[in-house]
Order: structure tokens, then C-alpha cells, then sequence
């Protein structure tokens, strides 16, 4: 009888489970207020991220009533939506019980270009003098502006060579300052672009009067690589998406988020619909039907910017236009590993897929998907109108093209600076940024941002392109040059940089996760065990899922290879 009772009660609590939802219970209130902030948008699954930005726009946080609101409005398991808003550093989940979090929030970048002058000054003169129940200090991986260093971000509003009296009064402001005055008036909008030409190129492709074949012929002769930093040559990369089968898409990755790396923001700022043309040639050459453009939350100047440039865009197209999407990241920087950015522009964690298969086979959406970052797409329209052999011929020491170097740390005039591929450091330096700083010694430079290594002084006649450096230990990858002096040490930048990625890894696997913050804390020490950091560097290298891991260990290897003199007693020479 008694099994019968248990029995009885099981089936009972069944048939209820049946016909309610499980978990939490949405609450009404949050509900309606969650519908009228969404509107009649699609609750489609990629948008998620988009509309936790909204929530956390409109509250501030992301209080977890909400995501259970937003669970339900989506069709989705609460699990989904909490680990996506918990995976990404810009979404502030707030659970019963957690302390408020300050109604305004500074965030101030310590990574090497602004640790080197002076960050954690400003970090701890922010904390000594503000009210932190009302304002949130929060040391951030880099913004994008290391020309600028230090720089802080006071709400949305980014202060560069900043001190602690500029944020303070910025502080004191609010947020009241228009983000388009930082880039408008240097911007070519829509009208002047196409006084200027623009659009022209890509109304002869629809028209039929260039042949798609034609096209990539030219990119290939051209020499143009993809200038993210994987270097894949961009005609080839076309002539593979176009061989593909329909339906097709392109994603533009405009989440550079490599420290010492701003230069596809600089173009951004300046000339949107360079890159906007390329990528509506680019769309048409491979038969792309939608297009999904990818850009760092860090840029919200730039996202207003091309928000208003994309709508002028539409609003008079010059031709017919396939389906541009705009999506926003939230503060990842392995979303800019290709499939991890696709993963996010899916609305999930952007977490990297394992390969094969390729983008170029299964990406977006399972589909074929031509993945570009911005510069690549830039220099589309300039190569095809002057020429493959124009572009070709810009280089020094036997390499080719040009290239667009962010250029940050001790020299006069940092920023970012096109010169010709295989140019070397010194000559940049001395050619480009008026020299090093009053009273600074070129010391060493990293050649390829946080991720490409850091070489001394000596290797500074090096020419600086793809597969120039690689026996030194280095690579360029986004052309991101950090130049140390005298004054610093290679031993911290490397520290820097290893717990930058320690910071950013997605922790999928096992050798980066544990790998990155292993080899931080053994970096910490005043003595370095080199065999240990070595056989770790190995692990990461050799089986890491993606180029994080893959990467991270260069610095640290180059400080041992190169800078032996500070490993001695963890001191300076």
C-alpha cells in the first residue's frame, strides 16, 4: 500500500509538472515592463545579447528577476540566459541579496601601453577621492585608445592622458556629453562620400560592368592579406566562400580587442563607408546574402556613429543593398577569434569552435561565412580603383603593400600610422612618430600587440610584415607596436600581458584556463623557474583549442630568450 501512496504522488506531481513552467516563475510586473522594452522585435535566440544590452541599458544591471522575465518572453531555459550574461564582463547580473551597484561606473584600462604610464596611479587616486557607493572604479583589459594612455572611460565617455582631476570632473558632469562629438566632425558621412565617388565601384558590380572573377583576380595580385592578424590572403579567402553553396553570409569583426591595438576604430571614425563599400563588394563578389557587423562595446562613439551612418545608408541606398545587421559585443576579447565572434553574433557565449570544419564551410548559422576585419574590407575600394600592382608596389625589403601601424608606449607621437609593409621599428619610430620621448632610450618593442612577442632594441632593424618574424619568436598580427624604453621592464609588460589573457580566457580548455593563470602567478615570483614556465609554455601551445592560448606564452618566452638580465634577481639590468 505504501509503494501504491508513493506511486500515486509521483504521478500526481507529474501530470502538474505538465502544465506549469518550470523554475522560477516570471514576475508579471517584470513581464510587461520587459515587453514594452523590447517592443515588436523578433525573440529570436541571436538576438539574446542584444536584448540584455537593453535591459541593462534601461536598469543598470541585469537583476536576475529580469533574466527569468527574459527566459520566459525567449522560449528559453533560464540556464541559457544566465550563462550568456554571466560570460560576458560588461553585463552586471545582480542577484537577491548582492549590493547595489553604483549608478555610475569608471572604467580605467590597465593594460601594458597604460600600466606603463601610469594606470594604477589613477586607479588609486580615483579610489582615495570618490564616493564609491555612487561611483564604481573597475580596473578594465584595454579600450582601444592606447595612443592615449592612460586612459579611463567614465560611463560611455572615454578620457585620454588622464589624470585624476579630469575623471573627477567628468565624474562631476555626468554623462551628458554627446558621444558624436568625438568623431563627427572628423567623419565623412554618407553625402560626402558620394560626392567624393563613393558607392560608384559598387553600383559598376551590380550593374554587370565588373565581373565577380575579375575582382578577386585583382585582391590576389594585389597581395592584400587579412590584416586582423592571421594574415589569410583575402582573394583566396573569396575565391573559397564563392566556390561555397547558397546561402551564404559575411561577418565583419570589428571587436579589436589586442592590446596596443586601435587602428580599425581610427578608420571607423573617420571614413565608414570605405570599409561599408568593401564589404557590399565583398558581399556581392562571393553571392553573401546578409551582412553581420561585429563591433566592441568599448566603441560606443563609434556604434552611435555608424548607427546614424548605416541608417543615411538605407534611407537613399545607391543600388540594392543586402540585409546589414549591426551587433554589439559586451566585453570579450576572444570574440575576436572568428568562430567565437559568430558564436556571439548567435546570441550564446563566445566561446571558440573546435575545427574542421572551417567558417568558410559551417559558420554563421551553419552556413558558409566570409569573416573579414574592418582594415581588409578598407582597402577594397582603393586597391580596385588604382590597382592591384599600386598596391602591390607600396613595400620595403622585398614585401608588399602597406600597412596600418597602432603605434603606443614612449614615442612622440603615438597613433596610428600607414607606412609601407617591411618597414622596420627604428625607422617607424624615427619616420612616423617624430622620435622616441624626451629623456627615453629605446629599450624593446612588442611587434604584434599583446600576443606577438616582445623583441630588444638590437632586432630593431627587423622588417616588420607577415612571416618576417617568426624564427625570432614573434609575429605581427594587427601591426600593434608597443615601444619600451629604459625606463621599463620587458619581465612586467610580459606579466601584463600573461594576466591579461588570464583575464580573457573563455576557459573552455583546460591548458589556457589553467595554463594563463598558472603562468602568471610563477611570473610573479622575483625568480622566474624558466624550465617549469617553459614546459608550461609548451602545454599551451600545443594544446590550446584556439590562438589565445596558442599565443600567450610569447611574451614570456621572448623576456627569456631576450632579457636574461631581468631575470636574475627580478630587477632592472
Amino acid at each position: 500500500m505504501e509503494d501504491q501512496a508513493v506511486a500515486r504522488i509521483g504521478h500526481l506531481s507529474r501530470q502538474r509538472r505538465k502544465h506549469q513552467i518550470r523554475g522560477r516563475t516570471a514576475e508579471p510586473a517584470v513581464l510587461a515592463e520587459l515587453r514594452q522594452l523590447l517592443g515588436a522585435a523578433p525573440r529570436r535566440r541571436d538576438l539574446l545579447i542584444e536584448y540584455l544590452h537593453k535591459v541593462q541599458d534601461a536598469k543598470g544591471c541585469l537583476p536576475v528577476s529580469w533574466l527569468v522575465a527574459l527566459a520566459h518572453e525567449m522560449s528559453l531555459p533560464m540556464a541559457e540566459i544566465y550563462e550568456v550574461a554571466t560570460f560576458y564582463h560588461h553585463f552586471d547580473v545582480v542577484r537577491e541579496g548582492d549590493a547595489a551597484i553604483p549608478p555610475l561606473t569608471v572604467r580605467v584600462c590597465d593594460s601594458i601601453t597604460c600600466e606603463m604610464l601610469g594606470a594604477q596611479k589613477l586607479i588609486d587616486g580615483l579610489r582615495n577621492t570618490v564616493d564609491e557607493s555612487q561611483v564604481r572604479i573597475q580596473p578594465v583589459p584595454c579600450v582601444g585608445r592606447c595612443h592615449g594612455a592612460p586612459v579611463a572611460v567614465v560611463g560611455q565617455n572615454p578620457i585620454e592622458r588622464a589624470d585624476t582631476e579630469r575623471v573627477q570632473a567628468a565624474v562631476r558632469a555626468g554623462q551628458t556629453r554627446d558621444l558624436l562629438e568625438r568623431t563627427g566632425p572628423e567623419c565623412i558621412g554618407y553625402t560626402a562620400y558620394c560626392r567624393g565617388g563613393g558607392y560608384r565601384l559598387l553600383r559598376a558590380c551590380r550593374d554587370g560592368d565588373r565581373d565577380p572573377e575579375q575582382i578577386i583576380g585583382q585582391l590576389s595580385e594585389s597581395g592584400l592579406r587579412g590584416l586582423g592578424g592571421a594574415g589569410f590572403p583575402v582573394g583566396r579567402k573569396w575565391s573559397i566562400l564563392r566556390a561555397q553553396p547558397r546561402p551564404k553570409y559575411l561577418a565583419v569583426n570589428i571587436d579589436e580587442g589586442e592590446p596596443g591595438t586601435f587602428k580599425d576604430r581610427y578608420y571607423l571614425e573617420r571614413d565608414p563607408h570605405r570599409f561599408l563599400e568593401g564589404a557590399l563588394i565583398a558581399a556581392w563578389a562571393v553571392e553573401a546574402g546578409d551582412i553581420y557587423i561585429y563591433l566592441r562595446d568599448e566603441y560606443a562613439g563609434c556604434r552611435a556613429l555608424l548607427e546614424r551612418e548605416l541608417r543615411e545608408l538605407e534611407r537613399a541606398p545607391p543600388c540594392p543593398l543586402p540585409t546589414l545587421h549591426l551587433r554589439r559585443g559586451a566585453g570579450a576579447y576572444i570574440c575576436g577569434e572568428e568562430s567565437a565572434m559568430i558564436e556571439s553574433i548567435e546570441g550564446k557565449r563566445g566561446v571558440p569552435r573546435l575545427r574542421p570544419p572551417f567558417v568558410a564551410e559551417r559558420g554563421l548559422f551553419d552556413r558558409p561565412t566570409l569573416e573579414h576585419n574592418l582594415e581588409s574590407l578598407h582597402w577594397v575600394r582603393e586597391i580596385l580603383e588604382r590597382g592591384a600592382a599600386w598596391f602591390a608596389a607600396q613595400g620595403r625589403r622585398g614585401c608588399s603593400g602597406l600597412r596600418s601601424f597602432s603605434v603606443s608606449g614612449r614615442v612622440r607621437q603615438p597613433g596610428v600610422h600607414l607606412a609601407p609593409a617591411g618597414i622596420t621599428v627604428r625607422e617607424l619610430i624615427a619616420e612616423h612618430c617624430g622620435g622616441m620621448l624626451p629623456g627615453h632610450e629605446f629599450y624593446g618593442y612588442f611587434p604584434g600587440g599583446a600576443s606577438g612577442g616582445i623583441l630588444p632594441a638590437s632586432l630593431g632593424d627587423l622588417p616588420l610584415d607577415f612571416d618576417t618574424l617568426q624564427e625570432y619568436g614573434c609575429f605581427i598580427g594587427s601591426a600593434a607596436i608597443i615601444v619600451l624604453s629604459q625606463q621599463d621592464r620587458a619581465r612586467d609588460a610580459a606579466l601584463n600581458s600573461m594576466r591579461f589573457f588570464e583575464h580573457e580566457s573563455c576557459g573552455q580548455c583546460t591548458p589556457c584556463r589553467a595554463g594563463a593563470a598558472k603562468a602568471a602567478r610563477l611570473m610573479s615570483a622575483p625568480l622566474w623557474n624558466q624550465p617549469l614556465l617553459k614546459e608550461l609554455a609548451q602545454v599551451m601551445s600545443d594544446a590550446s583549442i584556439c590562438g589565445l592560448g596558442q599565443a600567450a606564452p610569447n611574451p614570456m618566452l621572448s623576456v627569456m630568450r631576450y632579457f636574461p638580465q631581468e631575470l636574475s634577481n627580478g630587477k632592472t639590468r
